[in-house]
């Protein structure tokens, strides 16, 4: 049998395994000259890259390509086995997520979270041309991705689906004609949290327009945002769900992952829809998703069509039981299997660990973050509410000490001096610095810390100042960093080392600016 050294000094093998990482979706995964892809990541491990963006995306770890690499090797042996590769896959995510704690949840896999939210709107939209229309509720798309709008009003997104279909953006799938979704403002115009009431009190009111105009709703409950936020809150989605029943469904945007399993479990006991991704805090590479559908959700969403999703799923991505799967494309997506492989292999490592161990260091990093945010003026922390999610689910089962209570992404303006006072730096200078961050500088005068390579999370609007547009850099904690710095006594002093390189690196840039 091949040892890890072997598959990883493996030319061909690995070849193939970059090249089918980045097979099976739209042209966000394509490579440019660089051998990068739109979230400036590649299709192979990169060990000079200090990884803390992912709020963003990840560049595939060195033990998820392996993984990755191992699969390749089982499907190249025996094609025969690609079936009971799939039904593994989606075994072990509902065993590591904490879905199983809830018997008969049902996987359906599929490219990216986008993906996903569109078939989340299909699913749940009835198929029945009498029946009320469907029509989404979700936080301002600046928080979760600019293509989930179209997504959730059932329109392509991308000028390729992940099927390979040519498509036209806008345009809506066929036989679907849905509204465009509402929203609701999650941050102030000058980048503050709004209050937790008054963005429950949003989506209650959009919520009640939407079903007294005699539609349906699907509330999107975002955990977490691009810059770390809860909405709307759990308790508010309870609240809704209770008095509307099935009028009103519930898709919780976990895509970011940042949920321990006993939240999971916590959602789908409530019967909401749970959309995650292995691309982000887990650490795998971009674009691997699932949706998990409870009991009763899935049996409700069992009696849709999925004619109109040809485009992008296929009959391998859902479970094997299910109806309309066969309407759907046979042809296997290798690409989406080897990449929740390689995620899988991150969870798997993350779960070897005690929720005591991985709070403690989440709670050190933390701190440690934002100390160095808060001493130098060239940063100004973007002020994230706390996570409550524990403290909505602890009469259901769910630990009060749970890790996810933690923060694990860290917003941030940038600043410099003009004249007697600080000014926020434009959107195109926090672009530069995002990618000037992967560059390693050079030069006589350089210091060390400059030749660093560092991934942080890229900019996210969030306001306005002095009628300046104000974008946020992220610094990022995943289950990789958790992994490494738990598993040995010098691990969270690299970790944080590492955090506070990140942030002078930042500043010393700000100084050439």
């Amino acid at each position: 049998m091949a040892t890890a050294s072997t598959l990883i000094d493996d030319p061909e093998l690995a070849e193939a395994t970059a090249y089918w990482l980045t097979q099976g979706g739209d042209t966000r995964l394509q490579l440019d000259a660089q051998g990068l892809n739109l979230y400036g990541c590649p299709s192979r491990p990169d060990p000079g890259l200090i990884a803390l963006g992912s709020s963003t995306a990840s560049v595939v770890s060195a033990r998820g390509f392996e993984a990755a690499s191992r699969l390749m090797l089982r499907l190249g042996a025996d094609p025969g086995c690609w079936p009971g590769e799939v039904d593994r896959v989606r075994a072990e995510l509902l065993a590591l997520s904490g879905a199983d704690q809830v018997p008969g949840t049902q996987v359906v896999l599929s490219a990216s979270g986008t993906d996903l939210h569109l078939i989340a709107s299909q699913l749940l939209a009835d198929g029945d041309e009498t029946a009320a229309p469907l029509q989404a509720l979700m936080a301002d798309p600046a928080e979760t991705g600019s293509g989930v709008p179209k997504a959730l009003a059932a329109r392509h997104f991308n000028t390729r689906s992940a099927q390979g279909a040519t498509v036209v953006p806008g345009l809506a799938l066929p036989g679907s004609a849905m509204e465009a979704p509402r929203t609701v403002a999650l941050r102030e115009m000058d980048g503050r949290p709004r209050a937790v009431e008054q963005i429950d009190a949003d989506f209650t009111a959009e919520a009640e327009r939407i079903l007294r105009a005699g539609r349906r709703c699907l509330l999107v409950l975002v955990d977490v945002s691009k810059t770390g936020l809860v909405a709307p809150s759990p308790a508010c989605a309870l609240r809704l769900r209770h008095r509307w029943g099935e009028r009103l469904e519930v898709l919780v945007d976990a895509c970011q992952f940042r949920l321990a399993p006993e939240s999971v479990a916590a959602c789908l006991r409530q019967d909401f829809g749970v959309a995650l991704t292995g691309s982000k805090f887990l650490g795998g590479p971009v674009f691997s998703a699932a949706l998990l559908l409870p009991p009763a959700l899935a049996a409700r969403a069992r009696r849709r069509p999925l004619r109109s999703l040809r485009a992008y799923s296929a009959r391998g991505d859902w479970p094997r039981s299910w109806p309309g799967a066969r309407e759907l494309p046979g042809s296997p997506n290798p690409g989406l299997l080897l990449r929740w492989e390689a995620a899988l292999a991150e969870l798997r490592r993350l779960r070897e660990v005690s929720q005591a161990a991985v709070s403690g260091f989440l709670r050190e990093w933390g701190d440690a973050v934002s100390a160095r945010l808060t001493d130098d003026p060239v940063f100004e922390p973007l002020p994230v509410t706390p996570l409550a999610r524990s403290r909505d689910w602890r009469t259901r089962g769910v630990d009060t000490a749970s890790w996810d209570l933690q923060p694990t992404i860290f917003p941030f303006l940038l600043r410099r001096r003009e004249g007697p006072s600080w000014r926020p730096l434009r959107p195109e200078e926090m672009a530069w610095l995002y990618r000037q961050m992967r560059e390693p500088q050079a030069g006589e005068r350089v210091p060390l810390l400059a030749q660093l390579r560092f991934q942080i999370g890229q900019p996210v609007v969030c306001g306005v100042r002095d009628g300046q547009a104000l974008t946020a850099l992220r610094l990022c904690v995943g289950a990789r960093d958790i992994s490494a710095a738990t598993a040995g006594a010098r691990g969270t002093a690299e970790a944080l080392t590492q955090a506070r390189l990140a942030l002078d690196k930042l500043a010393w840039l700000i100084s050439r600016l």
